[in-house]
């Protein structure tokens, strides 16, 4: 009897096992996605005890720890080379300065009238001017920068949005300091953005990622009111030699926030050196004033509990059914902050960004039609099809982006990665147009976890973890669709020249 009742074991395991292997993809996916589990991880990281999740807060740390936890539940190992479950993103959050001012040609600016900080600390600066017309790589070529103070028209001629210009101003920054500036002073001359407005957006404390290395000086960067005639001052100036900078009760600090991540390793042998990067953003914007119900968390549920929650799922459900690629799964800090963890890591990567295949990234500003998906991106990578597949299994049907003029693909953690040449498109909530009913919610108090509809979220989910089957275990790798804008950028990366 003995004997039989083994047989009969041994023959129960290996019939569990092959059913398990005959599941299909949409099986697989539908074994692990449940509404249930989706409304209790909501609940938790938008609760009021998250306190909106904000950069540099203790709360967000707390939500780490949880989302590390999860992925640890859930069977996926932890990332070689990484710190356990996280990468420290070194971001510093700077005071605002109690006083400064800048000096040249016999003139003195002061502080928020004539020009802001953009990045810097308290200390004197002295040194001699040198001129570039944008401040830009190929202009320091010949140039003796080594202690001297870098002055340069904001942007490169052709970007005029503020949000561009500040992009390029992070990058002359690096530059002026890998060159040994003392500091740099830009000209800002865009109309489309009124100084008053600027003085709002700098004057709070602010974070960004730390450039310094180590404790060491953070070189003092400003923009100097230049809205009449840029070309003209700039001209003028060229004759100043020397210029005094002086910043008081600025201070700088590391916050100690982290990116969370995890892996779950292919089961095809070739294949499995191809990895899918699954990742969303974690964090939002905290605390402020009350509104008029007297709440005055931001608690983010929709931007972007629901999108961490995403990649949770697809960690679940690939955790217990592996794909024949590699999985990596990734949830950043300080998004709201400018994409800052998303850019640290893509400039700083764990697993090499040409072993990366597809950034299937997932963030939301929320939803007006539950009929349907958004894709940000979806017809610029060849994983197109599979996406519309998944979500018409469940009921949706996807939809490119139908707010060009907002920008969205360049807005969120994907174009970090895509910008390295990597297929990254952002699977968003279902909307039509950026109407009231989504500025009901994005970026408001009242965007809480009971007034979302979860069994929109269900088919949601599943669609975003079957598309994820799908994608991660065709034998023809995903790319971006020929005359991408990024399509000559992934050649190079993946080395298909």
């Amino acid at each position: 009897m003995k004997r039989k009742s083994i047989h009969l074991l041994i023959l129960g395991v290996l019939f569990s096992f092959v059913a398990c292997a005959q599941k299909t993809d949409l099986e697989k996916t539908q074994a692990t996605v449940n509404q249930q589990t989706i409304k209790d991880h909501i609940y938790y990281i938008a609760s009021d005890e998250m306190r909106g999740r904000n950069t540099g807060s203790p709360e967000i740390l707390k939500a780490a720890e949880y989302l590390a936890g999860q992925l640890e539940s859930y069977g996926a190992k932890q990332v070689p080379g990484a710190d356990g479950w996280f990468q420290p993103v070194p971001l510093r959050m700077k005071t605002l300065a109690t006083s400064a001012s800048l000096s040249f040609g016999g003139k003195d600016f002061a502080m928020n009238t004539d020009f802001l900080i953009v990045d810097g600390e308290s200390g004197d600066f002295d040194g001699q001017v040198v001129y570039l017309e944008y401040g830009l790589a190929g202009e320091y070529e010949g140039k003796d920068i080594e202690g001297k103070i870098v002055f340069a028209k904001a942007g490169d001629g052709e970007t005029s949005d503020r949000r561009g210009i500040l992009t390029l101003s992070r990058d002359k920054r690096v530059l002026a300091k890998e060159a040994g500036a003392k500091a740099l002073v830009e000209f800002y001359s865009s109309p489309s953005t009124t100084w008053a407005s600027l003085t709002r957006a700098f004057n709070r404390v602010g974070i960004s990622l730390d450039e310094s290395g180590d404790t060491g000086a953070i070189m003092p960067h400003l923009w100097l009111k230049d809205l009449d005639n840029a070309n003209q001052r700039f001209m003028m100036t060229k004759s100043i030699k020397q210029a005094n900078i002086s910043i008081e009760g600025m201070t700088n600090a590391l916050t100690g926030d982290k990116n969370v991540l995890a892996m779950v390793e292919g089961t095809d042998p070739e294949l499995k050196d191809e990895f899918i990067m699954f990742s969303a953003h974690y964090d939002h914007i905290g605390v402020g004033a009350p509104n008029a119900e007297g709440d005055s968390i931001y608690n983010g549920t929709r931007d972007n509990a629901i999108g961490t929650v995403t990649v949770l799922s697809a960690a679940e459900n690939i955790a217990k059914y592996p794909l024949k690629r590699s999985a990596l799964f990734v949830l950043y800090t300080a998004e709201e902050k400018g994409l800052l963890g998303s850019r640290y890591m893509a400039n700083n990567p764990i697993i090499p960004n040409e072993e990366i295949v597809f950034c299937w990234n997932s963030d939301n500003g929320g939803y007006n039609d539950t009929t349907i998906s958004t894709i940000i991106g979806l017809e610029r990578t060849t994983a197109a099809q599979h996406i519309k597949d998944a979500n018409v299994a469940f009921g949706l049907t996807a939809i490119d982006d139908p707010a060009g003029e907002q920008g969205l693909f360049d807005r969120s953690d994907n174009v970090n990665f895509a910008r390295k040449g990597i297929p990254a498109p952002t699977y968003s909530l279902g909307f039509r147009a950026f109407d009231a009913e989504i500025g009901k919610y994005y970026h408001q108090q009242a965007d809480n976890p009971d007034n979302v509809d979860y069994d929109y979220l269900e088919k949601f989910f599943k669609s975003y973890v079957y598309a994820s089957r799908l994608i991660g275990n065709d034998s023809v790798t995903p790319f971006w669709v020929e005359g991408d804008k990024y399509y000559e950028t992934g050649k190079k990366l993946y080395g298909r020249e």
